[in-house]
């Protein structure tokens, strides 16, 4: 087992679900595995979460959690992120955050990072000095899609879109039906709408901040006033 800096050991894969939906928590997700379980990740077929039917996710996720050596998981909730963003904190910083919230969790010796940033090596700067990890002689690797390369962040990808699957499913239970929360899906606009024509305040689990909501307010109460 290599070991480096004060008690930093294995190797981490970070990556995360939920950045771009309107509705519903982000979930960052790290996995701690040894450098020789990264076989095993691969013999059980790991790979970019979005190339996965949600029932594969499902069942890699119970198998990633019988190979790694520990998981860790961040929840930002909506309304916790419209909360950041509202005192000036970026997306990108908001990610920053938890990326080395979960690395000072797990302390490895060296992660692999998926970036969210545009700028994949800043990305990884921040996070190693935010966590405190890289002057401990932590290694990290951050890349644009490091979850179709590197086996520790394929892992990380799965889990966290099962965690957020889930999240979503609990929602619903207590919102009702408001598809996948993209601003894509025709039930999730239609969901946003239908409080702008019972003329009630959007739920918490609803990204106001999000320029795609903002948006569908502004022309669903152009059509209310039209109507009028």
């Amino acid at each position: 087992m290599r070991e480096t800096g004060p008690g930093l050991r294995g190797t981490a894969g970070i990556d995360e679900a939920g950045r771009g939906p309107m509705i519903g928590p982000l979930v960052v997700c790290g996995v701690l595995v040894q450098p020789e379980s990264i076989t095993e990740l691969q013999r059980i077929g790991v790979r970019d979460s979005k190339t996965l039917t949600p029932k594969r996710r499902v069942e890699l996720a119970k198998k990633i959690r019988g190979i790694a050596d520990r998981i860790s998981l961040r929840r930002i909730s909506a309304a916790r992120i419209d909360d950041l963003r509202a005192k000036g904190v970026t997306m990108n910083e908001i990610e920053v955050r938890a990326f080395a919230s979960i690395l000072r969790s797990l302390r490895p010796d060296k992660a692999f990072i998926d970036a969210a940033d545009i700028n994949a090596q800043r990305f990884g700067v921040l996070i190693g000095e935010k966590s405190g990890l890289v002057s401990l002689g932590c290694s990290i690797v951050s890349e644009h899609f490091a979850d179709s390369t590197y086996p520790a962040v394929s892992a990380a990808s799965i889990v966290a879109k099962v965690d957020r699957d889930n999240r979503i499913r609990e929602l619903q239970k207590n919102y009702g039906a408001f598809g996948s929360g993209y601003p894509s899906d025709s039930r999730t606009v239609q969901f946003v709408r239908s409080f702008v024509v019972d003329k009630t305040p959007l739920p918490a689990i609803v990204r106001k901040s999000w320029k795609s909501v903002e948006r569908i307010l502004r022309e669903s109460k152009g059509e209310q006033m039209r109507l009028g």
